[in-house]
């Protein structure tokens, strides 16, 4: 069996434990409250007699041997439900260590796909060549990186030319300009990465804002 079915099948196997330690606290309940009933019902009868000896010996005997029965199924009902406990117990502090396992791991593949960028960019600065093979190297383990980017499906948040979003534009520079009918990014002075639908960090930009009535443009301003 694979690795990850034989792990799902101890999982389910688990699970199934945790259900049958409720089963099991369900019945030691209602093999409890029928020992109780038991002994109240020889009370009740032994009073209702008033002691009078003349009480069935075989009814008696009958109901201490119940009274026994339900002792010994309490007893091993209890037994169970402590030993289902303590698996769960156990299943518990297991999955605790696998989370956290997961959670110290997480960049492993991630990490092990990046090291051959750094290879590169390692040999590049070892090398002798002119600043224009140097430049065309760099440039090659860009796309290097793009690629594996791209791999990790993180996408470049758009940005020259399109409307101002402050969800995904930190805006750093403000003009106003003629050209423009609505806050626009006209320059973008450091790109921006989403992860999936999450933002990895909004893009620094430009925004040229549409002229007030009359107001002349091209002042350039900190945001």
């Amino acid at each position: 069996m694979p690795k990850d079915q034989s792990k799902r099948a101890k999982d389910f196997a688990d699970l199934e434990e945790v259900d049958a330690a409720d089963t099991s606290a369900g019945r030691l309940d209602a093999a409890m409250r029928e020992a109780v009933a038991a002994v109240e019902a020889v009370e009740k009868k032994k009073a209702g007699k008033g002691g009078d000896e003349e009480m069935s010996t075989e009814a008696d005997e009958e109901a201490v041997r119940e009274i026994e029965r339900l002792q010994k199924e309490v007893a091993t009902l209890k037994d169970a439900s402590l030993r289902t406990l303590a698996d769960f117990e156990n299943y518990r502090k297991r999955m605790e260590r696998e989370q956290k396992e997961v959670r110290r791991y997480a960049l492993l593949e991630p990490m092990r796909e990046f090291l051959p960028v750094v290879d590169n960019l390692q040999r590049a600065l070892g090398s002798d060549g002119r600043a224009e093979d140097l430049k065309l190297g760099v440039e090659m383990i860009l796309n290097q990186m793009a690629g594996l980017l791209q791999r990790f499906d993180v996408k470049e948040v758009e940005a020259l030319g399109e409307t101002f979003d402050p969800a995904v534009h930190e805006a750093v520079l403000r003009d106003t300009s003629s050209e423009v009918t609505e806050p626009t990014v006209t320059d973008e002075l450091q790109k921006g990465y989403i992860l999936h639908e999450r933002l990895l960090r909004p893009a620094m930009v430009k925004v040229s804002m549409p002229e007030a009535g009359g107001s002349s443009g091209g002042e350039t301003d900190s945001a």
